[in-house]
Formats: structure tokens, C-alpha cells, sequence
């Protein structure tokens, strides 16, 4: 990566330090066992992808590797319906993830068919899991897209622009 990358604002933390608690909180809520935590990576690099989000597409992929995930995998995301690598109930979280942050012209984003097909497989709290999961990656997506996070580096370290009057983020 080029040294020469830099984000367009500071860290938000600068300003909003209780962003890290929403943060943390919203981890601690979609990690809590009802859904594997692989499924919770998907699920937000899906979103990134959707979303045009460099830096959500490199970070949520660098926490796929670190978990063991297949290069397979994670190269077919985006084509997951055709792939033959994922289990009915991820196929389920991704179909959700999509129609959520697709535009649907002619009709209901998340039709009843496919909220059937989801509950089919995953019990309540895991829905609600699900759906705090899908909000919890659309958060942080207008932070990526506007403020420019630099990809790959890590939590803390990834702004270069220093707010005025403070410190390097």
C-alpha cells in the first residue's frame, strides 16, 4: 500500500469519544453466540462490497483470513448465490444484508418469502442478531465512504489528518 494515502478528516474519536462505546457496545451485542462469528464477518464484508467501502471490503476480508477462512470463500462472496461454499443459513444472512442495502423499485426490500426463509433457520434472538448486525456495519459505512479511513491499517491508526488544535489520530 502507498504511504501516500491519507484520510479526508481526522479521527472521530477526537471528537465523539463515546463513538468507541457505541462501537464496542454494538460488538458486544451482534458477538453474543446467536449466530457464528463468521457469519457476522460475511455479512459486513457483503455490505462493504455492496456499498462501494474500500476500506470495509479490506478490513471485514483481513478478519475473514484471520479466522481461517478459505481464499474460496471469500473470493466467491460475491457471487454467493452461484458459490457452492455456503451454508443455507449464511445464504439466508446474505440474501438479507443484500435486500436491505439494495434498492427494490418494485416493491418490499425484505418480502415476507425471504424473512420466512430466514426465520426458517435462525431463531429470534439470531434474527435480531442478524438485523443489529446489518445496522451495525450501515453505521460505520458513511464513516468509511466520507471520512476516508486509510484500509488496512489497524483500529486507532487508520487516520492520518490531525483535527485542529490536537494530536495525529
Amino acid at each position: 500500500m502507498s504511504a501516500s494515502i491519507e484520510s479526508r478528516l481526522p479521527d472521530p474519536m477526537q471528537f465523539f469519544p463515546e463513538v468507541g462505546t457505541i462501537a464496542g457496545a454494538m460488538t458486544k451485542a451482534t458477538h453474543n453466540g446467536a449466530i457464528p462469528a463468521i457469519t457476522i464477518i460475511l455479512i459486513q464484508l457483503r455490505a462493504g462490497q455492496i456499498a462501494g467501502s474500500t476500506y470495509h471490503t479490506v478490513r471485514q476480508t483481513e478478519l475473514l483470513r484471520k479466522a481461517g477462512e478459505t481464499e474460496e470463500r471469500i473470493a466467491a462472496l460475491p457471487s454467493w448465490r452461484d458459490a457452492p461454499y455456503f451454508t443455507d443459513a449464511e445464504r439466508a444472512a446474505l440474501e438479507l444484508v443484500e435486500a436491505v442495502l439494495t434498492p427494490n423499485p418494485s416493491g418490499e426490500r425484505v418480502p415476507d418469502e425471504l424473512y420466512a426463509r430466514a426465520a426458517a433457520l435462525y431463531d429470534e434472538k439470531a434474527l435480531w442478531t442478524l438485523i443489529l448486525t446489518i445496522g451495525q456495519i450501515c453505521f460505520f459505512i458513511p464513516v468509511a465512504l466520507i471520512a476516508k479511513p486509510i484500509p488496512g491499517r489497524p483500529l486507532g491508526k487508520n487516520y492520518s489528518k490531525v483535527a485542529e488544535g490536537g494530536l495525529p489520530g
